[in-house]
């Protein structure tokens, strides 16, 4: 029989048991939202830009219709179920801690999208205002894909007893899958 858990099972899996269901207990639980920052939701007027800078923004619209009409709302519902459920909360945002970005790795430094420069103090770099988090909620900051690589989050969970973490946030293909993976390991 197939079922969610074995329907899009690469056949290097083919004759593996089907795992079990974990078991969830509350408090040991946490939300992690990754990069979910003021500077991915950032949208320049586009009468003020060249021709093809404005059509390179307006391929964006879908993204950014996205982004407001579902993803952020859906985000927003799972904060609240969490806290509702006295499961902890946890934010990773990419930044840099030093002021010419010396400390971000160098897939973040390459030309291109991953040419980031987000100082931690920039409003650039904060968490958007519909997911903010609460006082007493851990924001970690991140220099590189991973929001365990090079950051204390790891031992956070640990140490707060938490068993289970589900990974949500913008980027599915780079820094909640690379988030994900390292949880794993």
């Amino acid at each position: 029989m197939t079922g969610w858990k074995t329907a899009w099972r690469s056949f290097y899996y083919d004759g593996a048991p089907e795992a079990a269901d974990p078991v969830l207990v509350q408090g040991k639980v946490a939300l992690l939202v990754i990069d979910v920052q003021n500077t991915y939701l950032a949208r320049p007027d586009p009468a003020t830009l060249p021709p093809a800078e404005r059509a390179r923004e307006e391929a964006w619209a879908p993204f950014h219709e996205r982004m407001h009409g579902v993803v952020i709302p859906t985000i927003a519902r799972l904060i609240d179920r969490f806290r509702a459920g006295r499961n902890p909360v946890f934010f990773a945002r990419i930044a840099c801690l030093t002021p010419d970005g010396a400390d971000r790795s160098l897939s973040q430094k390459k030309p291109g999208w991953n040419n980031l420069f987000l100082p931690a103090w920039s409003d650039a770099s904060q968490v958007v205002p519909q997911l903010a988090p609460h006082p007493g909620e851990v924001v970690v900051t991140k220099t590189t894909d991973s929001a365990l690589t090079g950051t204390n989050l790891r031992l956070m969970l640990h140490n707060m007893g938490v068993t289970h973490v589900v990974c949500t946030g913008i980027f599915t293909d780079q820094c909640v899958s690379s988030t994900v993976r390292s949880l794993a390991d």
